[in-house]
């Protein structure tokens, strides 16, 4: 059977019917137009304009640009430089993670895969798909396999999960010991609590009972099938017999690295907020002006926000959430700088990745093939001395 791309000077579409496939010929010229691709479009516009309307309108009623400037510019160098420490080693915390997930793959591939990803998910609209994309073409030429590839996806997005709904509910019982936290940041820890619990009652169900994996599974079958059904895709098959092999593997590696995943995983989170910490200091805010529980629930709360990826790394969510949760009753000059603090702070967290992550990215695209390949060199010579 001849595929589209075998048919020079036409292009070719399929018809569904009752029974049969009838593949309609279009001339040379003639314009298809995608729905996918109509949403791509309509996505990224969205996210510009969303993004536009927050640094354009949104931020600037609480300090103007100006002012934001003045209180960068009368920071210290040691100041300055615990920024750029605590920053850099919120970088590489993701690292040790995907290590220990990952213990084929080395730290300097770890980074390489991070750095490759995150540059991708904070440049483009629904750029984390992308990301995956990335991460697999990186792994999969280190020898990491289909199957370890999708248990370490699912295993770290998982305990991500777990962390960001987990994070709130600390922070508000944090707080308490400094003040007393508003109905907004109350609800939040409530919701993240319920389905935190939700979640890993869930999960302890799925790695200790295979009947409730097999249920589930059905579930998920039948609800993807109707999903599928609506938007004209193949569903999915047998997605209870991949859960119990899911279960099996996430099983094992849980319990032979369970707690080096939770360790780097609460770390990752935590070295984020000290960055965040690290600029409120910097620019000259107190304990007194902004504990260091009100940063934490803050951070906790739009962590929790930007679950789903609105915009890319959630720029412009994410200052807007900070700043209006940090700077909520104070005075107009400490309102200036608080935005300060946050802009810096997402400017040490975001930025950097994207310059980084094209060279990594361009390094390893053009590296020789034995350097790309580590894992299946180490493969194929434990295969050869097990033959």
């Amino acid at each position: 059977m001849r595929t589209s791309a075998e048919l020079p000077g036409q292009l070719t579409r399929p018809e569904a019917g009752p029974g049969r496939t009838h593949v309609q010929r279009l001339e040379p010229g003639t314009a298809i137009v995608r729905p996918h691709r109509a949403r791509k479009v309509l996505r990224t516009v969205v996210s510009v304009a969303l993004i536009a309307a927050i640094f354009g309108f949104a931020v600037p009623r609480f300090a103007s640009y100006r002012s934001v400037w003045t209180s960068l510019g009368g920071m210290a160098w040691p100041q300055a430089l615990l920024i750029g420490v605590t920053a850099a080693a919120s970088m590489a915390s993701y690292w040790f993670m995907i290590c220990a997930v990952l213990p084929s793959i080395r730290l300097r591939q770890a980074a390489t895969v991070n750095l490759s990803s995150s540059a991708v998910a904070n440049t483009l609209p629904a750029g984390g798909a992308l990301g995956i994309g990335v991460s697999w073409a990186m792994l999969s030429s280190w020898g990491v396999s289909t199957a370890d590839y999708v248990l370490y996806t699912l295993v770290s997005g998982i305990w991500n999960v777990l962390a960001r709904l987990g994070l709130p509910a600390l922070a508000l019982l944090i707080m308490l010991t400094a003040t007393r936290p508003d109905a907004l940041l109350i609800a939040a820890a409530a919701v993240g609590l319920v389905v935190l619990a939700t979640a890993a009652a869930g999960l302890g169900l799925l790695m200790h009972s295979e009947s409730f994996a097999l249920r589930a599974g059905g579930m998920l079958q039948r609800g993807l099938a109707i999903v599928c059904r609506l938007v004209r895709r193949q569903p999915p098959c047998d997605i209870p017999g991949s859960l119990l092999g899911f279960r099996r593997q996430a099983a094992a590696l849980i319990a032979a690295r369970g707690w080096r995943i939770t360790a780097t995983t609460v770390a990752s989170h935590l070295i984020l907020w000290l960055v965040l910490l690290a600029c409120l200091r910097g620019v000259g805010l107190s304990q007194a002006q902004v504990p260091w529980q009100t940063s934490l629930a803050a951070f906790a709360f739009v962590r929790l926000l930007t679950a789903l990826p609105i915009t890319p790394g959630g720029l412009g969510i994410t200052e807007l959430g900070l700043v209006g949760i940090l700077a909520a009753g104070v005075g107009p000059g400490v309102g200036a700088q608080v935005t300060a603090a946050v802009l810096l702070y997402r400017a040490v967290t975001y930025l950097p990745p994207i310059p980084l992550g094209a060279a990594a990215y361009l390094m390893w695209q053009h590296a020789p093939t034995p350097l790309r390949q580590p894992g299946r060199r180490r493969g194929g010579r434990k295969a050869q001395a097990a033959g």
